[in-house]
């Protein structure tokens, strides 16, 4: 550091010593959270099921874009569409048939894959109870400070959600584990997105504060897929996702958007079925709520006008 620069932060703590720093309001005025968290689940493989996997990858490409980092995303994927020997267009997945967004880039991270995708390493992500020598990165690291973000997308019945065709979690233990998140301080606020047939049915029996839900059907309707790509000969996106989608590409990190916007953003002409809400545990207005506290990262940041005692002796040199 040259002689100049250290003369000039010495005036400049003078300088503050001496006035008060005044910030305005927006810069000052804290959030109720202090970091994003989101868990994205695709509980379906075959091939039959590709949409499941464009809708969670989708997702997972919003948060993203919006500012939650790959470290702060656990991605659970059933199966490996991009792979797939039937995809015609190897190393990709398209939600749309015009093949717009390959959501499937290079700079996807998926953090449990095929096999993994069970009902026990779902809720041991949830409740930290995760196996010895479980890495960093598949663990849901969230405190008392976090809003997370749970999707899930697959096939569900009355009150139930299928892994796999292998085995199901009911409504009753997903409550039960988010619980335990909430007991043992792993979230401050909590918004639950499912897109599945009778979707409403997985939130019912939830009992613990500060969730927010959403469903793409209401018990004893099916959701629906929202168009085929003729290239693969399969459905690609489900109907409730892709509206869901289309209003976060409208979205930015400084938006006015309000999570109250965002529960009404697949009404039943364009979902078919009907859209489900659960907001009597939450105890906010979602229209005051900005969209990005659950979809996109907050980066707390401290500004101090407290006088800071700075001598040539606590410099370092600059070589």
């Amino acid at each position: 550091m040259s002689f100049l620069q250290v003369v000039l932060l010495i005036c400049w703590v003078a300088f503050a010593s001496t006035n008060e720093i005044e910030l305005p309001a927006k810069f000052v005025t804290s959030s109720s959270h202090t970091n994003n968290w989101a868990v994205l689940v695709d509980t379906s493989r075959f091939w039959f099921n590709y949409r499941h996997i464009a809708n969670v990858l989708s997702v997972y490409r919003s948060v993203k874009r919006l500012g939650i980092p790959d470290s702060q995303i656990l991605l659970m994927v059933a199966d490996d569409m991009a792979c797939n020997a039937r995809n015609p267009r190897p190393a990709t997945v398209f939600n749309n048939a015009k093949q717009h967004i390959n959501v499937y880039g290079s700079d996807v991270e998926v953090d449990y894959r095929g096999y993994e995708v069970t009902v026990e390493n779902f809720v041991r992500l949830l409740t930290g109870r995760n196996e010895n020598g479980t890495a960093r990165s598949k663990r849901l690291l969230s405190d008392s400070g976090s809003n997370v973000l749970i999707y899930l997308t697959g096939h569900g019945g009355d009150g139930f959600l299928k892994f796999q065709d292998s085995e199901e979690i009911t409504n009753q233990e997903l409550a039960d584990a988010i619980e335990q998140m909430w007991q043992k301080q792993r979230y401050n606020e909590l918004f639950f997105m499912i897109d599945t047939c009778q979707a409403a049915s997985m939130y019912e029996k939830f009992y613990s504060p500060n969730i927010l839900a959403v469903a793409s059907s209401l018990v004893g309707e099916d959701s629906l897929s929202h168009h085929i790509d003729p290239a693969i000969g399969v459905y690609i996106i489900d109907r409730y996702t892709y509206n869901a989608l289309e209003f976060l590409e409208r979205v930015e990190w400084n938006s006015k958007k309000t999570m109250g916007d965002f529960l009404s953003v697949c009404p039943k002409r364009a979902c078919i079925s009907t859209v489900g809400v659960r907001k009597d545990l939450y105890p906010k207005d979602p229209f005051k709520v900005p969209i990005t506290d659950f979809f996109g990262s907050i980066r707390p940041t401290e500004i101090s006008s407290d006088v800071v005692n700075v001598t040539l002796s606590t410099i370092p040199e600059v070589l």
